[in-house]
């Protein structure tokens, strides 16, 4: 690579949100050289748009346990949640909450001042800690900001991550980046740790902002690595509707559901009552999958959120408030109208539970890591507690693993030519094919509208790194979906409408072969 600059680090991560920043911070603190590298501003990813809370358990819930939290977890993800991680993962939450507050973060409180609580879909318990009412992922990206501005942490904005360096093993020595004129650059460090987030913008509608293109996974899967789940994309259920339109589009939090409000159809009736026990509060794939179906029955573009019941809802629900506002709607007199959409990849590039991935030197943790938590789909909130946890065990993992051999070979990296499909393309098709509800013909014909409209070119600005990364996950989800011949949490295949435990604590594994094409590995088929 014809670098115009060198730079070298222990540690170089990629992406600034919640588990990025996370890991960043413990590294440095653990004396390793840390860079942080982000294609934008410091604060543009998608930790800022979380809404809701962290769901942890903190002893001071009468009648919540991590047992508890463990179960709803497990049964969120219908199946394929593995319990050895759930366990981990939502134990260490407590001391990884306490770290984030020792950093500055300020959560809402009580009149009594204990910790305010909330409850989402899928949760037995107001087990959900919130932070400026519905502006948490804003609160604790400041707090991480902050941490990271006070500690002078090396931040390299600005910049797209396009390929890890390897050596003649396959071993990580650096990452190769672009800056926003399109000058390469080369990072060169034994560790790289992917916290890119994840691929919302494939799709037309999402609640993911502009920076949620696929890369780390994308970056993951030339380099050599296994990625897995890649089928289980999750719909928000509620997502404010203001007719059609393409990119971010305002989240109406779960938490409005658990302070009381109700979903209605055109009519005005409920319709969430007799689908599942927790009728309105069930996980978000049974949520959405309903609203879907209400929809298709009544011929109606959106449903409604009734939260007019809600003391105080601008207090309570500020973000949700002024979104609405701005669109001409009062939620305290009028129900929202609400439509699924894009909100969050359950899988990616699989991981242990210190970050590690396949390729030795490679990490990677929060969305863009699949750590076996959210199996088939994600419990509410559990996401900034995930980024939280791996981003610490993955920055402790490259500090003990930073003396291990590293071969003296020079740098290799994979050709820079890449497979590259015009975004507007890939949107729609995985749009109209890849949403909730999906069938082969489909699916079939969605990979081949992509493949037909795909050139090999070489990326040379973050627009072509990002079109290229959202071509070849793209291909990968098609891939696994079409693979995946049932309906599992939040993977609905028309064409195979029933749960078949055949598939049970089965994750479809991806790779690439040598002509750079995902291709799905399904030896991790067991029977139930």
């Amino acid at each position: 690579m014809n670098a115009t600059w060198e730079a070298a680090a222990d540690l170089v991560v990629v992406g600034s949100g919640v588990a990025g920043l996370t890991a960043a911070l413990d590294a440095a603190e653990l004396g390793l050289r840390v860079v942080v590298v982000t294609k934008d501003t410091v604060d543009a990813g998608s930790t800022r748009f979380a809404q809701g809370g962290v769901a942890v358990v903190l002893g001071d819930v009468p009648g919540d346990s991590v047992e508890a939290h463990v179960a709803d977890t497990i049964t969120a993800g219908a199946g394929l949640s593995d319990a050895a991680a759930v366990t981990e993962i939502l134990t260490d939450g407590p001391a990884a909450v306490a770290r984030l507050r020792a950093r500055g973060a300020v959560f809402d409180r009580r009149a009594d001042g204990a910790l305010a609580r909330t409850r989402e879909g899928g949760h037995s318990a107001f087990r959900v800690v919130p932070a400026g009412g519905d502006a948490t992922g804003a609160e604790v990206e400041r707090a991480l900001v902050a941490a990271a501005t006070d500690r002078r942490l090396p931040l390299l904005t600005g910049h797209v991550a396009v390929d890890a360096l390897r050596d003649d093993r396959g071993a990580v020595t650096g990452l190769a980046v672009l800056d926003d004129a399109g000058r390469p650059g080369v990072l060169r460090a034994p560790a790289v740790l992917l916290a890119s987030g994840g691929y919302g913008q494939l799709y037309a509608s999402t609640t993911n902002p502009a920076t949620s293109t696929g890369d780390g996974v994308a970056l993951a899967l030339r380099a050599g690595a296994t990625v897995a789940d890649l089928e289980f994309v999750q719909f928000h259920p509620t997502v404010l509707y203001t007719g059609p339109a393409v990119g971010r589009r305002p989240l109406v939090t779960e938490a409005v559901r658990g302070e009381g409000g109700v979903l209605l159809d055109r009519a005005g009736r409920r319709f969430m009552t007799g689908v599942h026990p927790l009728a309105d509060l069930a996980p978000r794939d049974v949520v959405a999958k309903a609203i879907t179906r209400t929809l298709t029955a009544t011929g109606a573009d959106c449903v409604h959120l009734d939260g007019t019941a809600i003391p105080d809802f601008a207090h309570r629900f500020p973000t949700v408030h002024a979104a609405c506002r701005d669109a001409g709607i009062d939620p305290a007199r009028e129900p929202i109208p609400v439509a699924p959409a894009a909100h969050y990849a359950c899988g990616g590039v699989v991981t242990d539970l210190h970050g590690r991935t396949s390729v030795p030197g490679l990490y990677a943790a929060g969305e863009v890591a699949r750590t076996g938590l959210h199996g088939a789909n994600r419990l509410a909130s559990n996401s900034l507690l995930e980024g939280l946890v791996i981003g610490a065990r993955a920055a402790r993992a490259a500090a003990a693993d930073r003396g291990a051999v590293r071969s003296a070979a020079a740098c290799l990296v994979a050709s820079p030519a890449v497979p590259i499909a015009p975004r507007a393309v890939v949107q729609q098709a995985m749009t109209v094919a890849a949403g909730i509800g999906r069938d082969a013909a489909g699916l079939a014909a969605a990979s081949d509208r992509v493949e037909c409209a795909t050139a090999v070119a070489v990326p040379e600005d973050r627009a072509a790194v990002e079109d290229a990364a959202l071509t070849l996950v793209a291909q990968a989800v098609l891939a696994a979906a079409g693979t995946r011949t049932e309906s599992r949490g939040c993977h609905v295949r028309t064409d195979f409408p029933e749960r078949d435990d055949r598939w049970q604590r089965a994750s479809l594994e991806l790779t690439l072969d040598t002509a750079g094409r995902p291709v799905v590995r399904t030896g991790t088929v067991v029977a139930a």
